[in-house]
């Protein structure tokens, strides 16, 4: 099979870019995906992610981890998805879309910074060593000394297949505070089983969990990611953080045919 693709980053979150409108591409294919990621055998990416006819919004985004299996939310992932969709004349400059976990709203900006409107975060759990929530993907947050010499992918892998969360897993991510409103994280994703340059749902959990637990007050955070800046902004309810955005780039790096 020969198919067209782009390939997109958001701070170096890397996926490839289908349009599979007329869904013709094999999804169920888990190691021909797999391959397609492969950074030495095959185009090389953190996800694939497919671009659908939807019926009741612009477009459906399908994403896949480099393992080749259907995942949770990707928040740089669906950045680009909508940077995507723009160049392919689906969309101008606001779009609502629907992903795994429901339906988002997105608007490209004047900067061409791209920004989504995440899903209110009900529950969150606090323990003395982590935070624990989910943000369209589940993550594991704790912070830590020294972060650029921390052993990312053993700690990682460690805590991403141990209690409570073993097979199913969750992504981790490891936190220093730079100042009031600015942190530095790096991310162990599951699905890639390894650190990943950013991780825009790790992001956005992070933020909140800073304010859950009173490290910063501040409702609008930059997050120094190992690829670049990300931002989040939320609002706070009732112990219910909502009007959560995540905010970065989103850009094209080239485009191919794959066999």
């Amino acid at each position: 099979m020969k198919f067209s693709f782009h390939k997109y980053q958001g701070t170096g979150n890397d996926f490839i870019m289908i349009d599979d409108r007329n869904q013709q591409f094999p999804i169920h294919d888990t190691d021909f995906i797999a391959r397609c990621c492969d950074r030495r055998f095959g185009i090389g990416a953190d996800g694939l992610i497919l671009v659908q006819e939807s019926t009741t919004t612009d477009f459906k985004m399908v994403y896949f981890n480099s393992d080749g299996r259907e995942s949770t939310l990707c928040g740089n992932g669906a950045r680009c998805t909508v940077a995507f969709a723009a160049s392919l004349g689906i969309i101008k400059h606001k779009t609502t879309f629907d992903a795994v976990d429901g339906s988002h709203f997105a608007c490209i900006e004047a900067d061409h910074t791209i920004s989504l409107r995440m899903h209110d975060i009900h529950s969150i759990e606090c323990t003395h060593t982590h935070a624990f929530l989910d943000t369209g993907s589940p993550h594991h947050v704790t912070m830590v000394e020294d972060l650029p010499h921390y052993d990312v992918t053993g700690q990682g892998a460690k805590i991403r297949y141990g209690a409570p969360y073993f097979e199913e897993g969750a992504n981790v991510n490891f936190v220093h505070q730079l100042s009031e409103n600015s942190f530095s994280i790096r991310t162990y994703e599951r699905g890639v089983e390894d650190e990943t340059l950013s991780c825009g749902t790790g992001a956005t959990a992070v933020a909140i969990a800073m304010h859950k637990q009173g490290h910063t007050s501040s409702k609008d955070l930059i997050i120094q990611v190992v690829g670049g800046e990300l931002n989040v902004s939320f609002e706070v309810e009732n112990n219910r953080y909502t009007a959560i955005n995540l905010r970065g780039p989103a850009q094209f790096v080239f485009s191919g045919e794959f066999e």
